[in-house]
């Protein structure tokens, strides 16, 4: 988790790519402390993990959603969900309608997988998930 930057700075904007989204598993943490803004891109890579992603630098895009935060406290309840392996960082994320907006992301800092095949191409977890 980004040691640096607290949970009150700067972006109110989150952006999500698997299990925190709607309708995924975690997706609880953010009720009734954020509200969704937009489908989503960001650059990077996305990683299979197992039965969550994770983002990494890398040429290509990943498909997710943005909210717009309640308050800083759901950060802190973020950070302490994604662990040690996950660092909170700011992105710029582009919006179904092309305008973009500055957000957090966790970006996966943990052990890459060597295999190829952990690389998700078109970048979407969902249509990944249920191949």
């Amino acid at each position: 988790v980004s040691r640096g930057l607290p949970a009150s700075a700067r972006p109110p904007h989150l952006f999500l790519y698997g299990t925190l989204m709607r309708g995924e598993p975690a997706h609880r943490l953010l009720a009734g402390r954020a509200t969704f803004l937009a489908e989503a891109t960001i650059a990077g890579v996305l990683l299979a993990l197992g039965r969550f992603p994770g983002v990494v630098t890398g040429r290509g895009r990943v498909r997710g959603e943005v909210w717009r935060l309640d308050g800083p406290e759901v950060l802190r309840a973020l950070d302490e969900y994604e662990g040690y392996n996950f660092e909170r960082s700011t992105t710029t994320a582009t919006l179904a309608s092309g305008r973009r907006v500055r957000a957090w992301v966790y970006r996966y800092q943990g052990p890459r997988p060597r295999a190829v095949r952990a690389v998700i191409p078109d970048g979407d977890w969902r249509r990944h998930r249920w191949r």
